[in-house]
């Protein structure tokens, strides 16, 4: 059973930026494409990124040219940086192995002067 562990967000101010970390505990290479989804307050939870073993990359048009997500492979580890945050990007981030039932728990991060 793998196990994602999500480390990073917190309180930013509009225009600023977070890092967030989602860890697994095994080859997160095996898990094959890794995404970024969130949930903000009284919405469904929606897709914000995708990033595969090869790297190539794919937005939600909401986020594309603010948010770079990467991995490392070698480190067993997938990256969302978020840069140019607005209140709108508020919620629960959470990781996922994307084709497979692998979550991570979540992280709060939240945009607010």
């Amino acid at each position: 059973q793998v196990q994602l562990a999500q480390s990073g967000g917190g309180l930013a101010q509009p225009g600023g930026s977070l890092r967030l970390s989602c860890a697994a505990s095994g080859s997160i290479s095996s898990l094959g494409t890794m995404g970024w989804y969130r949930q903000a307050p009284g919405k469904e939870r929606e897709f914000v990124a995708e990033v595969t073993n090869g790297g190539f990359t794919n937005y939600t048009p909401s986020v594309k040219g603010r948010f770079t997500i990467s991995r490392d492979n070698a480190k067993n580890t997938v990256y969302l940086q978020m840069n140019s945050l607005k209140p709108e990007d508020t919620a629960v981030y959470y990781c996922k192995a994307r084709f497979m039932n692998y979550w991570g728990k979540g992280t709060l991060v939240t945009v607010s002067s």
